[in-house]
């Protein structure tokens, strides 16, 4: 099967969906497919070796905005759009994509969604012309649901199904404010011009199935797998009872209720040196919020137990999970997925998550954790306490959910399930039985 993968890249921190795009692309090369990795926006940052790019940026970052702001760059030359596509334009924009605030982002979002009636027309139809250079895809999938409106022009051009996946797009569309109503309207619209899309956990796909008027049958579910290479538990348990998290630091993702949950701990004092690892994605925007956290600890008199550790490597994140008791990341929205959790999993670590979005199905399927009520220090800490002071019970919470993840959550039980769904979407599309 010829497939096509359009993928937004960060520029300048890990996000977890380009990491399982990554995934998914080389192991469904592996297994003998062909797939076209397309990078829009900004460049990939990936873990260890990526799919890698097999195209230019489309959609380039700098390109999008201008467009959006002045009507003259809607009509360049392409040689000038060439020169707002070069790396080190786009690595100077990918320093300050971690600032981007969705508030601020409305119309830019709107006028995407809308595709070939969008301000970014143009980028729709150069990325259109570079496919048509390539051999005939039989599906084309897009990264996310904020990327439907590219759909209505695709199928029109190839004639061929497209899917999309699903997962994380509704934190990002309701911070919008004033525009947040327009935004999901014209969301649900254009996901009508989607074949199927593929939701990373029941809980989200009932989510965006009511938001975006998707029908049950275009709705399909195949949990987020990942590579297991490089992954171990660590050879003995950690010398001191330590908490993990490791996420981007961002109030969304509940680093300050870590944080608040390890002094609490700290001060009752029942857990003999106890320790906190932070590790993750920070970016310049982030660098306040980190910094009251980093406050917040030394007040309390506990930042020599404290260690902190930023944009780290594959094999840095990989020896941080075998450092840690367990690992929490108590986002304060429903979450997607996780992909942390099956990370900490695959190490050997049991996770403390909230009772919310897709987490009571992960940690049920997977046995690996425990849960506790949301946007609640006291109830984390509480939570987490039996595991630090009994860790033999999170060795065997660990070990289970490490072979759960072995056995259901792997990237290539992943990557066949996903080409079962676009397999599905090429025989229910007409253009693609007639032929």
């Amino acid at each position: 099967m010829n497939i096509v993968q359009l993928t937004p890249g960060t520029g300048s921190f890990h996000c977890g969906t380009c990491l399982r795009d990554h995934a998914v692309v080389k192991a469904m090369r592996v297994m003998g497919h062909s797939t076209l990795m397309v990078p829009l926006y900004l460049p990939f940052v990936t873990d260890g070796e990526g799919a890698g790019a097999d195209s230019e940026i489309f959609y380039g970052g700098v390109n999008v905005y201008l467009e959006q702001k002045f009507s003259l760059f809607r009509h360049t030359p392409r040689w000038m759009d060439r020169f707002f596509n070069s790396k080190w334009v786009l690595k100077l924009a990918s320093k300050m994509a971690g600032s981007t605030d969705s508030k601020m982002l409305g119309p830019l979002t709107i006028s995407m969604l809308k595709g070939e009636e969008g301000r970014q027309a143009k980028e729709l139809e150069k990325l259109i012309d570079w496919l048509r250079t390539q051999p005939k895809p039989d599906v084309v999938c897009l990264s996310n649901g904020l990327l439907v409106g590219m759909a209505r022009r695709l199928k029109e051009v190839f004639q061929v199904p497209v899917v999309c996946l699903l997962q994380g797009e509704d934190a990002f569309l309701n911070a919008m404010g004033r525009w947040t109503d327009e935004a999901w309207e014209t969301a649900a619209q254009r996901s009508q011009d989607v074949d199927a899309f593929i939701a990373v956990s029941r809980y989200y796909g009932d989510l965006m199935g009511r938001r975006l008027r998707i029908a049950p049958k275009r709705m399909h579910v195949v949990h987020n797998g990942i590579s297991l290479e490089g992954f171990s538990p660590a050879a003995a348990p950690v010398e001191h009872p330590t908490i993990g998290f490791f996420a981007r630091m961002i109030p969304g993702k509940g680093l300050h209720l870590v944080v608040d949950a390890f002094i609490a701990l700290k001060k009752k004092g029942e857990i003999a040196n106890l320790k906190l690892k932070v590790g993750g994605a920070r970016t310049d925007a982030d660098e306040k919020y980190v910094k009251e956290q980093q406050a917040k600890i030394a007040k309390a008199g506990f930042a020599a137990e404290t260690s902190w550790v930023f944009n780290v490597t594959f094999e840095e994140k990989v020896e941080f999970l075998r450092g840690v008791t367990l690992l929490s990341v108590p986002t304060i929205y429903g979450e997607s997925f996780g992909l942390y959790l099956l990370e900490s999993l695959a190490a050997g670590v049991p996770v403390v998550q909230p009772r919310s979005g897709a987490f009571p199905e992960l940690v049920e399927a997977t046995g690996g954790g425990v849960l506790c009520e949301p946007n609640d220090a006291r109830a984390l800490a509480a939570a987490m306490e039996p595991l630090l002071i009994d860790r033999e019970q999170a060795g065997i919470l660990g070990e289970r959910g490490r072979q759960a993840v072995i056995r259901d959550f792997n990237i290539q039980g992943m990557a066949r399930r996903v080409l079962a769904v676009y397999e599905s979407a090429r025989l229910a599309t007409p253009s693609v039985i007639s032929e």
